[in-house]
């Protein structure tokens, strides 16, 4: 069961993370430009500046707000760099986005659907559901 508790929530992703990307705590607390004190006191769930939050993204390879972002109940975004442009980072779009939108576009072809379309017009609008995915980066 995940924790209810916003910081003991992000302290077991940041420690998680540390752990995965095999860091000691003082390399990462290095990493990030903060003492090793401030970084265990964010792995321990303890009262810290969102300022020292925020600065753990770059070192566990999360998307600027990620941090944050988990202390407001969302995941964190892995970052990878770009193969493209040396020195950019790609982050993957987040899950709950790419479901909103697909509900959104199921919604309404399932309202259409039950209006009394025929087969010929259900498969038009199924090829429009797909094109609007498409267009909306979602497939």
């Amino acid at each position: 069961m995940a924790p209810s508790d916003p910081t003991t929530r992000l302290a077991e992703h940041v420690k998680n993370r540390r752990l995965a990307l095999k860091l000691a705590r003082k390399r990462a607390a290095d990493l990030a430009g903060m003492s090793k004190d401030t970084w265990q006191r964010i792995e321990e769930g303890g009262k810290v500046r969102l300022m020292s939050v925020a600065k753990v993204d770059a070192v566990l390879g999360w998307a600027p707000g990620s941090a944050v972002g988990i202390l407001e109940g969302r995941e964190p975004i892995l970052t990878r760099t770009s193969p493209d442009a040396p020195g950019a980072e790609i982050s993957q779009r987040p899950t709950e986005d790419l479901d909103g939108r697909a509900r959104e576009l199921i919604q309404l072809a399932t309202i259409a659907t039950t209006s009394g379309l025929t087969s010929d017009e259900i498969r038009e609008l199924s090829d429009r559901a797909v094109r609007d995915l498409k267009a909306h980066g979602v497939i």
